[in-house]
């Protein structure tokens, strides 16, 4: 059974996970990855862990005779005010993602590893 598991997967889907050959899994799963139009950052985000919001500082405004001084502040970085750089990462770890998720197949990632 499990070289059936092994053997599913092509240039349009993503390898199916046999838990006991995880190694294999993996190597032929960043094989996929490299087959994709964004290979490089998939391979990026799978590697390198998850993308984290960095902070964002806008800089004091000063007064102008129209509007009032406005000071320095720090937000959490989010989808609308991400850098295209930043998005683009953010955006390749979505789809890094799903297709690790589609490769898993429903019958591993729905099993329970500890019973309550």
């Amino acid at each position: 059974m499990h070289n059936n598991i092994m053997a599913a997967g092509s240039k349009d889907r993503p390898p199916m996970l046999a838990t006991r050959r995880y190694a294999q899994w993996r190597s032929r799963f960043l094989r996929y990855i490299d087959t994709r139009p964004n290979g490089d950052a998939l391979r990026k985000c799978i590697l390198k862990g998850p993308y984290t919001p960095t902070i964002v500082i806008t800089p004091d405004v000063p007064a102008t005779e129209d509007s009032l001084a406005v000071p320095e502040q720090t937000t959490v970085e989010t989808v609308t005010n991400m850098t295209p750089k930043n998005r683009a990462h953010f955006e390749s770890e979505k789809e890094a993602i799903h297709l690790i998720l589609t490769g898993i197949g429903d019958e591993i990632y729905s099993t329970r590893l500890f019973d309550a």
